[in-house]
């Protein structure tokens, strides 16, 4: 899930950089040495590579994971795996040109970076992008609450199918929600204990996976909802649509490809917080901490691949945008589902708070760059922040659209073309030339990410205006 560092927070804002690192220090100890100095603040890191490792992760995963079956499913296994190798290895390049940009001036704040490379202006955009970025994620999270707590209640109850009762309406629940849970965690002033709700998450989404590769093996292909569906639709047709309904595709593409890239992205965003992550690293250096990054992008592709891939075996094209809700055609009162479910939203609710925070942040560096902290400020901007969210999920009627229109936006932005820019600006000429190999990598980096966002954006767009995007979405 979303990491609960805070990205270049001062004091003022109510972060203890050693109150928060000394949460940490006892995961996977470590032997220190001769005291080295800080490279990026005035106190020494102290988390563990273990604990780094478990952080980044949390950033990189995301509620991302849950549409990765309907991405394979529209791109064919060979495609999706080519695909999640690349941007994989792109993310990881991604970070170290973050890395070799924070080590030339020893700025550890994504939106400083941009300060350092362009000025306000820089600084601006970068904090704009975030925050467009977390809103985005922040939405997803709320869109699964809406679309799963109903059906947990349904099973708690012992209904069969929905009712009609207002407590299982998924928009007054989503409000409930915000209203108890996750305004008042994002009222702290600090952000050190919503740390713990990290590894918890984190816990919950391995539950998940384990979850999704059993059912593979319990679930038969065709289901019996479907079997019927597709027989009536043959009937009619005069197609043969059972043939290879069940059958895994190597390759394909469909309408729904554009979707695809950008839901992949997405999943691999942790860019914001790998600057504070390498601050509070024990003995920080950029090979240590690039092993961190590599070490965490290769567990995470690990868990997408195997997500994907028994999600997609699962149900085959029958998987729809959001996996959780494909399992609803097993009757709400399966169990393990019911407990999957559980550990879901548990996880996604308890990540909110954490993902406004940086939010917040960059509005309050936008708005209120030199004023101290204010209560009134602090709890206005989240009040305004869940009402926003509140209402994108509540209007936004797939949750496809979320993952591709943020993926197609900030996304390149986050991975290719700020850390690709940033690093031609700030890495000084006598260091490396203009034309030198690793500045021209850096460049054509940063317009694949351009031409990455183009081509993503124009593909939903088409989409949407000829309005094959809702033929698979199953919502």
């Amino acid at each position: 899930m979303e990491l609960q560092k805070m990205n270049g927070h001062s004091r003022e804002d109510g972060f203890d950089g050693l109150d928060a690192m000394a949460e940490h220090e006892e995961f996977l100890p470590q032997k220190t040495g001769p005291k080295k100095e800080a490279r990026f603040t005035d106190f020494e890191g102290k988390t563990s590579f273990g604990m780094s490792i478990f952080n980044l992760s949390n950033a990189i995963m995301g509620s991302g994971i849950l549409g990765l079956a309907f991405a394979m499913a529209n791109t064919g296994v060979i495609l999706f795996l080519f695909l999640l190798v690349s941007i994989a290895i792109l993310s990881a390049y991604s970070i170290h040109l973050l890395l070799r940009s924070a080590g030339v001036v020893g700025i550890r704040a994504y939106e400083q970076l941009g300060n350092r490379a362009f000025g306000a202006p820089g600084k601006m955009l970068a904090a704009c992008i975030i925050t467009v970025h977390n809103i985005g994620a922040m939405s997803s999270y709320l869109f699964i609450v809406k679309s799963e707590l109903p059906l947990v209640i349904i099973a708690f109850l012992g209904k069969q199918k929905n009712t009609g009762e207002w407590f299982l309406e998924g928009n007054y629940l989503i409000m409930i929600v915000s209203v108890l849970i996750i305004l008042p965690l994002s009222l702290m002033k600090r952000l050190g204990y919503l740390g713990y709700t990290s590894g918890f998450s984190l816990s919950c989404m391995v539950f998940f996976l384990i979850s999704v590769i059993y059912k593979k093996f319990n679930i038969l292909c065709p289901l019996e909802e479907e079997h019927h569906n597709l027989t009536f639709i043959a009937h009619h047709t005069a197609i043969n649509v059972t043939d290879d309904f069940c059958e895994a595709k190597l390759f394909t593409v469909n309408s729904q490809t554009a979707f695809t890239v950008p839901i992949l992205a997405f999943a691999f965003v942790c860019h914001p917080e790998v600057l504070p992550i390498y601050t509070e690293l024990r003995d920080a250096t950029k090979k240590r901490m690039q092993n961190v990054a590599n070490i965490s992008i290769l567990a995470m592709f690990v868990m997408y691949l195997l997500t994907a891939l028994f999600g997609y075996l699962t149900f085959f094209g029958n998987v729809e945008p959001e996996l959780l809700h494909t399992y609803s055609r097993l009757g709400s009162l399966d169990v393990l589902i019911l407990c999957v479910r559980v550990a879901v939203l548990m996880a996604v609710t308890l990540t909110v708070p954490v993902v406004l925070f940086p939010i917040r942040r960059a509005l309050l560096q936008i708005m209120f760059p030199e004023k101290p902290f204010n209560w009134l400020i602090h709890v206005g901007i989240a009040v305004c922040l869940i009402f926003v969210v509140n209402l994108l999920v509540i209007f936004v009627p797939s949750i496809r659209d979320i993952f591709g229109l943020i993926g197609a936006t900030s996304a390149p932005c986050l991975i290719f073309i700020l850390p690709g820019v940033f690093y031609i600006r700030i890495v000084p000429e006598e260091e490396e030339a203009l034309l030198s190999r690793p500045k021209i990598q850096a460049a054509c980096f940063a317009g694949l990410g351009v031409l990455f966002m183009i081509m993503s954006l124009s593909f939903i767009i088409i989409d949407w205006v000829t309005g094959t995007s809702r033929s698979g979405g199953g919502h």
